[in-house]
């Protein structure tokens, strides 16, 4: 499974979703990207030919000029790298993409585990002792997101702000 997004809607509402992502995202540019449901309800992931930064980016601003656009999305996650589950794997992927925190900034590690028997706080502890950066659990300056599912494991290094949340942004008007 290769992909570059991932998706979130609620359960049930994944046909729609998918189609409302394909379309945003021939909306934008890419007029052949995969969008597939995963085995887990309410997740889907998607692999287009954009850089996954942009797309977060343009979606947004479709969501601010026209908040009744999205439906079915909930959140829009860029992914980094996507590797066999395995704590290795995780922890080198990872370590791709630690040089894009500048040394006094702060990081979190957030683990999204779905269908995996593997430790989080495993998976933390191996990830953060490659990071040589301040920790800042409320409001760090980029998260490494880390998202299991099954066999698969998608990896992130971002900045909050680049995680779309579609009712937020609606919210917030950003």
């Amino acid at each position: 499974m290769i992909f570059n997004l991932m998706a979130t809607t609620h359960r049930g509402l994944e046909n729609e979703a998918s189609s409302e992502l394909f379309a945003l995202l021939n909306q934008i540019g890419d007029e052949s990207p995969d969008v597939i449901k995963t085995n887990v309800m309410g997740l889907l992931v998607a692999r287009t030919k954009l850089e996954p930064i942009r797309v977060i980016e343009e979606i947004r601003r479709i969501v601010i000029e026209d908040p009744l656009r999205i439906r079915y999305i909930l959140r829009i996650i860029p992914i980094d790298a996507v590797v066999e589950t395995r704590i290795e794997n995780i922890v080198e992927a990872v370590s791709k993409f630690t040089n894009r925190i500048d040394k006094e900034k702060s990081f979190r590690i957030t683990v999204e585990k779905r269908r995996t028997n593997l430790s989080s706080s495993e998976i933390i502890r191996a990830v953060a002792n490659i990071i040589d950066r301040p920790v800042n659990l409320e409001k760090p300056d980029w998260i490494v997101l880390i998202e299991i599912i099954g066999k698969f494991t998608g990896v992130s290094v971002i900045k909050p702000d680049q995680i779309l949340n579609v009712i937020k942004t609606i919210r917030e008007g950003i």
